[in-house]
């Protein structure tokens, strides 16, 4: 696909719509990449990874306020849409979908789309509410997208198992596929938080990806999990973390909580360091 210096952009659901007839009576198969923006490497990893399987790609851009547990974080949220387009004009990105509020939440809008389940603990503990936010603008952006493929950063691993169920059981024939998290050299796990840590945090945020892969390499070589996981805390937290809010083992395909590595599992944490909140996650293979 050729790139262009611009990337389209469209802020309305009925324009969204058309230009997407007009894909399908061509035969094309759509990818969709939701964002709020602030474009890093890893939404162009997406976005590569998309253009890799489709032949028209949406990347969206909406600052979605159901998810923000705080008036204050959703006005600290980086608007940068005029670099985010510029980012992605190199790529080949069909379109920019950066919608009004009124096209995603029309007024009166009561509806909630909520993951039982998936939605408690991890992260779902310490944002109350986050996680319905979550699930319904994605039904929202897939919907009005009528994509064939998704594409979410594993990096954001309990929100990728929640679109995951939430399309399945919904019916929303959209393929939702999960993209390696991209890391700087020295770990740390992309995200568009990192702008805000300073230059000494930024120096010790590497310790939290360091304390997850030490402890995947012991239990994965059979470890007791529970020692294992206390010492990767207390490393965390003499690298310089105010607060680890979790660090726990859970079951890749449902996020129940193990106590040892019986099933593919994955290692997530949470952690608070100079003001910012961090998380990551590894996997864990069975033993």
């Amino acid at each position: 696909m050729a790139t262009t210096t611009t990337t389209p952009i469209i802020r309305h659901l009925a324009d969204l719509r058309a230009t997407t007839a007009r894909w399908r009576r061509e035969g094309a198969r759509i990818a969709v990449v939701p964002t709020m923006g602030a474009l890093h490497e890893g939404h162009l990893t997406l976005a590569r990874a998309a253009l890799a399987r489709a032949d028209r790609v949406i990347v969206t851009l909406f600052v979605n306020p159901k998810q923000f547990n705080s008036a204050e974080d959703l006005a600290a949220y980086p608007r940068t849409e005029e670099q985010d387009a510029a980012k992605l004009a190199p790529l080949g990105v069909d379109l920019l979908y950066a919608p009004e509020a009124d096209q995603i939440y029309p007024e009166g809008f009561t509806t909630l789309v909520r993951v039982n389940g998936l939605d408690q603990g991890l992260c779902g503990a310490f944002r109350p509410g986050h996680f319905d936010g979550v699930a319904t603008v994605v039904t929202k952006l897939l919907n009005q997208t009528s994509a064939d493929l998704a594409f979410f950063g594993e990096k954001d691993f309990q929100q990728l198992a929640i679109v995951t169920r939430l399309a399945r059981d919904l019916d929303i024939p959209c393929e939702i596929i999960g993209v390696p998290t991209v890391r700087e050299a020295d770990g740390l796990a992309l995200s568009s938080r990192n702008v805000r840590l300073s230059a000494a945090d930024r120096a010790a945020a590497p310790a939290l990806a360091a304390a997850l892969t030490w402890a995947r390499d012991a239990i994965e070589a059979g470890a007791p999990v529970g020692p294992t996981l206390d010492e990767a805390r207390r490393a965390i937290l003499a690298a310089g973390y105010a607060e680890i809010e979790y660090l726990e083992l859970r079951r890749a395909r449902d996020l129940a909580t193990l106590t040892e590595p019986s099933a593919p599992a994955q290692l997530l944490a949470a952690a608070w360091l100079g003001g910012v909140r961090l998380i990551d996650n590894v996997a864990v293979a069975p033993v």
